[in-house]
């Protein structure tokens, strides 16, 4: 009898192989002469796990245009089998899940097409699947494949959609041809625009957050992101460049090079160039090589040569031609290689990573985190992202390094967050909370500093001792009364939380009202910026202490309710000092001279935070008619030159004076630098150094005799003196300026160039450094820094009933810096409010 099952077995398995088609077969054309759509991509995927028991395919997720978010996990068909326990003998090895385990089998993870726009490795996705379970089955006999075929659905399609409509028949490869020139905002970014490759740390983005629920359960030994680079520059690969963040472990740097070296193999025998330990390091942690490396993982970058401008295929500057075929072939070589070298070492690739998660030698045992409620709440959901363990303390003072002091000081921990590192995530928490990432070299390719603590304006103390932390959460979700009868009522104003119950009571046609002084109503004490909402204001209103009351328990706002205006400190509620919020209508521009990153910020802002309506405004549609139908006009980081005429400029003029208010956001300052009626002076020209979300390259800076003479294998190193690479700096506030309501005197700002601009003259200085540049976190060359000294960072000036307020440091960066996005909505709502639009 078991002679005949044998037979049916194999019966059955050479039926399945004789249904299961190549991606070539079931697309129609060669993989790598056109570009395939998503759904096809998804389609070919459900065909391979139809047809095959080492594959299964699964949905974890939509995208925000509805594409599906998927994952196929492939392996031997006895590890398919027990495919749930090898997984969580996994988790139980990191220490993760309780239990006891000896796991063999590797798991390897591979991401394709994070960038819409490099769009050969979905192709190479499709072709690798194949190839693993008809040529190398061997190596799955002890390794699980996981395969992201597609990471950016949305880019992807906008990009190849593009494309589709503009190639030529046959392709065109000369490079001016229309076909490898995206327009704005190419494919490269996500829905929102965001740079999903920049967000595996601060999952601001859906397809990050559905992501990470999936790493999370599984946690690979290896995970792989594939991109592709400028058309000039063949392949990267492993191993990375320097720095290297000190938590990287000897096994972790060594394995690269071992996977490396056997990628050169095939790459050499075939006649490939390649580059190794250049360019792109392993610092910042919210990239897809860094973010699993910090977890446990080998995690890599594979750059290949085409980018958007590869299109099916390019001559680049060496006269070479680059075709998709040889993107797609490069890409799958590594993607197998990788696995082959996996299968190889599965053995000791799961004792190391068992090793990663020991965490006793960390300096700092604990991170003790005091601040306002809400801010701390949304830590925690951050932290719940990541599944990273923490607590509250019951009290207690605690010493070490606090994160305002800049040095040691002391904190009372009652009622305090309490996140420590003695937990299987321990070093990603030593990295995300660290106050200053060691640097082996400042030339970095992204930003230096990302202190959470400071991100989110909270206090911190980072103790060498590991603080209890068995107390409860002391944030109460509040539960108001109506109450019919009462003169008005009073929040609070000191976080996001309280920005979006604004937006919504504006929504729903509820006038507010807030204070530009301090009050106090029957001994309850409020500061600047608190809302009142009274009864006379809305007194037409017949459902308005009903909605009011149902809006506040939604966001979990304490209503404070008095039966009197009259106050306790002569401030009642019909001060001139207390004021109507506008109902502002907002626009925003987009597309020519902005960066799109910075707009997406903005938009991914109003739409998924604030929630607040805007309307967005191609530049090439800008117009004073257009403008007139609006309050305020938001300028994203950007470059405005062809913009702002001397014509259009005098118009803008008109526009403000009339009751407008310009937003101008990092770069998009430079618009109005010297520019009569603007009070606005940079110190001196100096193209800004940041990170490469800039979109266009700053121009030379004039240099000095001795800096000609610099010999140019030295020229990029010397000038790191004139670098900031995203640092984070103490600002001195003025807390009685409405745009800095709902802070203190002190904020710490994230810097991403270099920069300078003078005190104003008449307007108002906000934020601003004095006298010698305080940098907490962060690389900054000397000379850089020297030149922020005496320089405004936030700033107001008035021009008639109107105002321009200038951001030099983009508070919307990445959306990851919490503490900051609460004065971009005082600037929308609070900043010179009574300025009614004639």
């Amino acid at each position: 009898m078991s002679k005949y099952i044998t037979l049916l077995f194999l019966f059955v398995s050479a039926l399945a192989i004789a249904q299961l088609r190549s991606p070539s077969d079931f697309l129609g054309y060669e993989i790598g002469t056109e570009f395939s759509r998503h759904a096809d991509v998804v389609k070919y995927f459900d065909h391979v796990a139809a047809n095959s028991d080492m594959v299964t395919y699964q949905t974890y997720g939509k995208t925000n245009e509805r594409r599906s978010l998927t994952y196929a996990i492939v392996s031997s068909p006895k590890n398919m089998a027990n495919i749930d326990e090898i997984r969580i003998d996994n988790l139980i090895n990191t220490g993760i899940k309780a239990g006891s385990a000896n796991p063999q089998i590797a798991i390897v993870w591979l991401s394709y097409n994070v960038h819409g726009n490099e769009a050969s490795s979905t192709e190479a996705a499709m072709l690798t699947l194949y190839k693993l379970i008809t040529e190398n089955k061997a190596w799955l006999e002890n390794t699980v494949v996981i395969i992201d075929p597609c990471v950016n659905p949305d880019g992807r399609d906008r990009y190849t959609n593009w494309y589709n409509q503009v190639r030529s028949k046959p392709y065109n490869p000369i490079q001016i041809a229309a076909e490898h020139h995206e327009p704005w905002p190419g494919g490269r970014a996500n829905h929102y625009l965001f740079d999903l490759n920049r967000d595996w740390a601060w999952a601001t983005q859906v397809e990050s957050q559905q992501r990470l629920k999936i790493y999370n359960m599984w946690m690979p030994h290896i995970h792989v992101d594939f991109h592709e680079q400028g058309i000039n520059e063949p392949y990267y690969f492993a191993p990375a460049a320097e720095p290297f963040h000190e938590i990287i472990s000897d096994f972790q740097r060594n394995f690269q090079v071992e996977i490396g070296k056997n990628h050169a193999k095939y790459f050499d025998k075939a006649g490939w160039l390649f580059f190794t330990r250049e360019r792109f390091d392993l610092l910042y942690p919210s990239y897809g090589d860094t973010y699993p490396t910090f977890m446990g993982a080998i995690g890599m970058t594979y750059e290949q040569a085409g980018h958007g401008r590869g299109g099916l295929g390019i001559d680049n500057d060496e006269g070479f031609e680059l075709t998709l075929l040889d993107r797609v072939a490069h890409h799958t070589t590594t993607g197998l290689s990788t696995v082959e070298i996996a299968s190889k070492n599965s053995v000791k690739l799961n004792n190391e990573f068992k090793k990663f998660f020991q965490n006793g030698d960390l300096k700092y045992k604990s991170y003790i985190l005091k601040g306002h409620p809400d801010k701390i709440d949304a830590l925690t959901k951050l932290l719940d992202k990541h599944e990273i363990k923490y607590g509250f303390s019951n009290g207690g003072n605690v010493n070490g390094y606090s994160y305002t002091e800049n040095g040691y000081g002391r904190m009372n921990a009652n009622g305090a967050l309490i996140v420590s590192t003695n937990q299987p995530k321990g070093k990603m928490v030593k990295v995300l909370f660290e106050p200053d990432a060691k640097l082996s070299d400042p030339l970095t390719y992204d930003i230096t500093a990302w202190s959470v603590p400071y991100a989110y304006g909270l206090d911190c103390i980072a103790s060498t001792s590991l603080v209890p932390a068995d107390g409860s959460s002391p944030v109460v979700r509040e539960v108001n009364q109506v109450f019919q009868n009462a003169a008005g009522y009073l929040v609070s104003w000191n976080s996001m939380y309280d920005a979006a119950f604004l937006a919504d009571l504006l929504q729903n046609d509820i006038r507010v009202r807030f204070s530009e002084k301090d009050l106090s109503f029957n001994g309850k004490k409020f500061n600047k910026g608190s809302l009142v909402i009274t009864r006379s204001d809305n007194k037409d209103n017949p459902q308005f202490a009903v909605t009011l009351t149902k809006l506040a328990n939604k966001h979990g706002r304490s209503l404070y309710t008095t039966m009197t205006s009259f106050s306790d400190n002569s401030t009642d509620f019909g001060s001139p000092d207390i004021k109507l919020v506008p109902k502002n209508r907002i626009a925003v521009l987009k597309g020519k001279g902005t960066s799109s990153l910075s707009y997406g910020a903005i938009w991914h802002f109003f739409e998924t935070q604030l929630k607040y309506p805007v309307t967005s405004i191609d530049t090439d549609n800008y117009s004073m008619r257009v403008l007139k139908n609006f309050d305020v006009l938001v300028m994203p980081d950007g470059l405005y030159s062809d913009l702002v005429t001397d014509s259009s400029l005098k118009d803008l003029k008109a526009w403000i004076r009339s009751g407008g208010k310009v937003i101008a956001i990092g770069r998009a300052v430079n618009t109005f630098n010297k520019k009569e009626g603007f009070d606005f002076k940079e110190v001196k020209d100096d193209p800004s150094n940041g990170t490469d979300d800039k979109d266009d390259d700053p121009s030379s800076a004039s240099v000095s005799d001795d800096e000609k003479l610099i010999p140019y294998d030295q020229r990029e190193r010397a000038d790191v003196k004139n670098n900031i690479r995203g640092s984070i700096y103490k600002i001195t506030l003025d807390p009685s300026h409405p745009m800095a309501f709902g802070f203190g005197d002190t904020y710490y700002s994230l810097k991403l160039g270099s920069s300078s601009y003078q005190f104003m003259e008449k307007g108002y200085n906000v934020g601003y450094i004095k006298d010698d540049a305080i940098s907490v976190s962060g690389f900054s060359g000397d000379d850089a820094k020297a030149k922020l000294s005496n320089s405004m960072i936030f700033g107001e000036a008035r021009m008639g009933r109107g105002s321009i307020v200038y951001l030099v440091d983009d508070v919307l960066f990445r959306s990851f810096w919490e503490n900051g996005k609460l004065l971009f909505v005082n600037s929308l709502f609070f900043v010179n409010s009574n300025a009614v639009r004639l």
